[in-house]
């Protein structure tokens, strides 16, 4: 008897699968610390391990191809210049924004007082911040180094260096733009595949941090995790959709269904540069032109940090300023500010904002033996960080189309949540690949 082919197969929404990820990971993490299992917390350990170290193997090549074909994607977009400074007035005011939230958060909150820490508890990192270090590791020594140990600031320097010369050449640079789009895409898809494993990489990254430190460390940090999480939310889900209203002219929930896709994969995965790919199909896919996103999105995931470089280092350096009692004034909190909106590039797409955090507390006077206080909670930190860092690198380009006009509401308005499940829709394949127009 012939099968029916009408019958349509059963298949689970991406979303869906994340989420049974993090269900699982919390369960077997549970089962690991509380039944001391050492081959499952090792098996954990490997999962997680090894997902992020698929995500990081594509960073260095995707950063610099990725970075240097956005900026000759310039060439097509008419006042490049007003939208490349609109982008990054954009950055600079929400990164305002959130340190600003964060500043009164801690010190609403007094997140050091009555943890039992010690500056005792405490102990330098291993690789701090400073601003020599931040201004002359801008340009590296040689081409290979900074691919090999992953400086992705450098990485961008030399994409951009290379872009704008692309630039200047003109057609000359012609084949080289060719070939470097090719390789972008081969990259990116790729990098699709290691998406894909992204349910898996979340059972093992959450199980490992529940079976590693329980719930007793979160205890320990509770008022200084909680003001990370509220702050960050109150960014996610009152500022965002604020601006969203206020200067998009837009329906917040419709930015929400369309980028969620990319802010949950940010959540499990803990890095912008790895979820660029799906950020910058999810910008487009609300809208804003792709000449427009492919430099805006990029850019974004190597200096937009709104949850790493605002809000953690804000109530970072007040947490850590109480252990050690140390009394911040005024101009202190101006300096934060400053540090988060012109240092957030050095927070670098990555995994853990560590480098942003020694670099505060170094321009502060502060100790650096307050950055190994907070090491052991930095991962369940990082997660929500991320979150809000990745919807922030897809917000700006929406806001900044939007007011120039150039935002298609139809796409906007009709976005989906599962770019990974649906096909493209038709506007998509068909729409017009001249020129952008140009801004009102």
């Amino acid at each position: 008897m012939p099968v029916s082919t009408n019958t349509k197969s059963f298949k689970v929404p991406f979303w869906a699968q994340i989420i049974a990820g993090l269900v699982l990971g919390v369960l077997l993490g549970w089962l690991a610390r509380s039944q001391d299992l050492s081959w499952l917390v090792t098996t954990l350990e490997k999962v997680g391990g090894t997902f992020i170290g698929l995500l990081k193997l594509a960073v260095a090549p995707l950063v610099f191809f990725a970075i240097l074909v956005s900026i000759t994607n310039l060439r097509k977009v008419n006042n490049a210049a007003r939208l490349a400074t609109r982008t990054l007035l954009w950055f600079m005011i929400t990164s305002l924004i959130a340190v600003a939230i964060g500043l009164v958060i801690g010190l609403v909150t007094n997140p050091g007082a009555g943890t039992g820490l010690t500056p005792a508890d405490g102990g330098k990192p291993e690789k701090t911040g400073s601003w020599i270090d931040f201004l002359t590791g801008i340009v590296p020594t040689d081409v290979i180094t900074p691919f090999t140990e992953l400086n992705v600031l450098q990485i961008v320097f030399m994409a951009a260096v290379a872009g704008i010369a692309a630039l200047q050449l003109g057609e000359k640079a012609q084949p080289i733009l060719t070939l470097s789009e090719s390789v972008l895409e081969l990259l990116q898809k790729a990098l699709w595949w290691v998406i894909r494993l992204a349910p898996l990489g979340t059972v093992g990254l959450i199980g490992n941090a529940i079976a590693s430190y329980g719930w007793d460390l979160i205890g320990k940090y509770a008022t200084f995790t909680a003001d990370i999480y509220v702050g960050c939310a109150i960014v996610l889900f009152v500022v965002y959709p604020a601006l969203i209203a206020t200067v998009a002219k837009a329906n917040p929930l419709q930015f929400f269904k369309g980028a969620w896709p990319a802010i949950q994969l940010a959540f499990v995965s803990r890095s912008s540069v790895g979820t660029m790919p799906l950020t910058q199909k999810v910008t487009e896919r609300l809208g804003v032109p792709k000449e427009y996103a492919s430099f805006a999105v990029p850019f974004g995931a190597t200096t937009k940090m709104d949850g790493c470089a605002a809000i953690y280092p804000a109530i970072a350096a007040i947490f850590v300023a109480q252990i050690f009692d140390i009394q911040l004034n005024v101009g202190d909190y101006l300096l934060i500010a400053f540090v988060s909106v012109v240092g957030s590039a050095a927070t670098t797409g990555l995994t853990g904002a560590t480098v942003m955090l020694t670099l505060t507390l170094s321009t502060l006077g502060l100790p650096m033996e307050g950055v190994g206080l907070l090491l052991a909670i930095d991962p369940i930190l990082d997660m929500m960080r991320t979150a809000t860092n990745v919807a922030g690198q897809a917000l700006v380009p929406v806001l900044v189309s939007a007011r120039e006009g150039l935002l298609d509401r139809t796409a906007y308005d009709t976005a989906h949540s599962s770019p990974l499940d649906e096909p493209e829709p038709a506007r998509d394949r068909e729409r017009d690949q001249g020129p952008v127009p140009a801004a009102a």
